[in-house]
């Protein structure tokens, strides 16, 4: 009977060992997918998006005709001599009310309007390019602190059994002691060097601390279980081909491009400026007098023409301005093309640094530890002291440490050379996660939508889903 119960038990225990999934490690698009969705910095730059987004209707609302209203009530007093007065002064007082509804339209303005559109879409559009930029940001801030998260766990670790084999030797240096093989010397050195060890781990543990820490600024949650980098991304066979899809693609490149045609764009708008413009107005007016039976009703159209003459030098100098802001862009053009061009090659001889130190690593790692196996046994049979065992296994831990900080550094590196791709986007990275669309919004105002419109309606839902209401 007790046999079966035993028996019993331990099906039900492996029957909940078996219900128990095994919790899932997580991985780099984990942390990417975690910083896309909390990070404070992409939500700003999605409201920058959105205010220039804004600039299109305001624009656009030139080409409109402007309707407004205005209303007083006036009272006049004073004093009047007249015939109908007999040649008497006689107070006069009178009070009216007075409304009206006045509308202006834009005929003619040289293109001004259509071309301060245009502008402002070339500044949207710049705008959107620069929210990629800081989208590539946000996910290379996650690679960097996943695996920086990785190294000092990994670290950590080999502290750990650091620790473990420096008490093992300083035991058996204490044994030895004992039965006369060796001297006081060599367990002080082995109580140094576990001293020392814990100190390291001590250390460790500390930049394990910050890691996790930055790891939740950066993803919005602390680390679980992460997984190893298996695998690194594809990347371009050489530098040159690489540098000519980064000045093709990359955001920052593209923003300046946009930013050169809005000032091209200004130009233009200052020159027109000069020009003479067609407005036509019209005007309905109410007049009733309060004391007296005086009522007049009215209206107007008119079309008016006009430009100016003389400013003060105030429009040429509008033109020079755009002219010197044109040259600026362009110039800021070439310099970001030769940063861009600059990064890539830097990233990837960061890359072939971090290859070639995980490679030479690897060596050193099986090195060394045949290395101290054979101290260790050499020490046991007399031919060797403590601090040869100590020495050994010590530069068995420097190589295992630059191992890690190598695979890590490889890591980094490859996906730092996709960022000055232009590439490290959720959408290239096809990351699972809810997209924010910039044309959504943009579709919405450009035609600047009143409140109580169809698309106005649209728009408080979007603005109400953004949490903005």
């Amino acid at each position: 009977m007790a046999k079966r119960m035993k028996l019993a038990g331990l099906a039900v225990a492996l029957g909940l060992v078996i219900a128990v999934p095994m919790a899932r490690a997580e991985t780099l698009a984990d942390a990417m997918i975690g910083a896309y969705n909390t990070s404070g910095l992409l939500e700003q730059n999605r409201a920058v998006l959105r205010a220039a987004d804004e600039d299109v209707a305001q624009a656009m609302s030139s080409l409109r005709p402007v309707i407004s209203w205005s209303a007083d009530a006036t009272r006049q007093f004073g004093t009047t001599r007249s015939a109908s007065t007999a040649n008497n002064i006689v107070p006069a007082v009178s009070n009216t009310i007075s409304a009206s509804l006045i509308a202006e339209l834009t005929v003619f303005d040289n293109g001004q309007s259509k071309l301060a559109i245009e502008t402002t879409k070339e500044a949207v559009l710049g705008t959107r390019q620069q929210l990629v930029s800081v989208e590539q940001q946000v996910l290379l801030s996650a690679v960097e602190a996943y695996l920086e998260v990785r190294r000092a766990i990994e670290n950590v670790a080999l502290r750990e059994n650091n620790v473990r084999l420096i008490a093992q030797e300083l035991r058996a240096a204490q044994e030895r002691f004992e039965v006369g093989e060796v001297t006081r010397t060599d367990t002080s050195l082995a109580e140094a060097r576990l001293a020392a060890a814990r100190s390291q781990l001590a250390a460790a543990q500390g930049a394990l601390t910050v890691a996790r820490e930055q790891y939740l600024a950066v993803v919005g949650r602390l680390p679980g279980q992460l997984d190893p980098l298996r695998t690194l991304p594809d990347l371009p066979g050489s530098v040159d081909a690489a540098k000519g899809i980064a000045l093709r693609n990359h955001p920052q490149v593209k923003s300046v491009q946009h930013q050169v045609a809005a000032a091209e764009l200004s130009i233009l708008r200052a020159e027109a400026a000069m020009k003479p413009s067609v407005r036509l107005s019209g005007r309905l007016s109410v007049t009733e007098g309060i004391d007296t039976e005086r009522f007049t009703r009215g209206g107007s159209i008119g079309i008016e023409a006009g430009g100016p003459i003389y400013q003060g030098g105030r429009l040429t100098s509008l033109v020079r301005q755009s002219m010197a802001n044109r040259d600026s862009a362009r110039g800021q053009l070439h310099q970001v093309i030769d940063q861009i061009a600059q990064n890539v090659g830097n990233a990837y001889a960061q890359l072939r640094i971090a290859q070639a130190s995980l490679e030479s690593t690897d060596r050193q790692v099986r090195a060394a530890s045949v290395a101290f196996e054979g101290v260790r046994e050499e020490a046991a049979l007399g031919a060797r002291t403590t601090l040869d065992v100590l020495n050994a296994e010590q530069e068995l831990l420097n190589a295992r440490s630059a191992r890690i900080s190598a695979e890590v550094d490889e890591g980094v590196a490859a996906y730092r050379i996709l960022s000055t791709l232009g590439r490290l986007t959720a959408t290239d990275l096809r990351l699972n996660v809810q997209q924010y669309d910039p044309v959504t919004y943009y579709n919405l105002v450009k035609d600047g939508p009143i409140q109580k419109s169809q698309q106005g309606q649209q728009l408080d839902r979007v603005l109400k889903s953004l949490g903005k209401n």
